[in-house]
């Protein structure tokens, strides 16, 4: 892998992050596919460290907080018929911590979709922030626990949940029902400012997620 000129790992790099599949990436450079594997995870990995490192003490003001869904291998409800599917393969959900005013990724944790790791994920945004905060996430159960395990009393704390109209059909097709409103609940504090959407994060989510699809187990 250090052999591999500089040119070369930037410009896998940079296809990886426009959302280019490992195979595609492997012809174009001329690379083997465990050339760019390697390189992923070894960027992957110094990526996490500097996070993990840097991103302390945050002044935030406003955060939001949402999953997002994704797959190893196989979506869930075919993991039983699948070939050869790894332990791992299955739903994989990517739990993200958004700074609603600079877009900077708080905190993320990748795995399931449960209490236990609603739990893990906020004692993290706690601890890597620098003052009480306004929070939104979405209605998801789990969250109610572990806001008040992580922040107790100290947080403003809001659930948005989006109302949505009829599936659109064919049944099975891959559009989501229209947005017909949202459901505003304040469950910390007195909310006086603007509570930031969901929503928003949601434009974000087909380039992190379906590059991951593609991912081997």
């Amino acid at each position: 892998m250090n052999k591999l000129p500089l040119a070369k790992r930037v410009q896998i790099l940079s296809m990886l992050v426009e959302g280019s599949s490992m195979r595609s990436i492997s012809r174009v450079v001329d690379v083997s596919i465990n050339t760019v594997s390697g390189l992923l995870v070894d960027a992957g990995k110094a990526c996490a460290d500097h996070h993990d490192r840097t991103v302390r003490n945050v002044a935030s003001k406003r955060i939001q907080a949402d999953e997002i869904w994704s797959f190893c291998y196989a979506k869930q409800k075919n993991v039983a018929t699948a070939k050869a599917a790894p332990e791992e393969a299955g739903d994989v959900w990517t739990w993200t911590a958004l700074d609603a005013d600079s877009k900077l990724i708080v905190s993320y944790l990748i795995g399931g979709r449960d209490a236990g790791y609603a739990n893990e994920f906020m004692e993290d945004v706690a601890s890597r922030l620098a003052n009480r905060v306004q929070l939104t996430t979405d209605g998801l159960k789990a969250y109610l626990e572990a806001v008040d395990g992580a922040f107790g009393s100290d947080i403003d704390y809001a659930q948005l949940v989006k109302l949505y109209g009829p599936t659109p059909s064919p049944t099975g097709r891959y559009s989501p029902a229209e947005c017909t409103g949202i459901k505003k609940t304040r469950l910390r504090a007195s909310l006086t400012r603007h509570i930031f959407r969901p929503a928003m994060w949601n434009a974000r989510t087909l380039p992190c997620a379906c590059p991951c699809a593609g991912l081997p187990g």
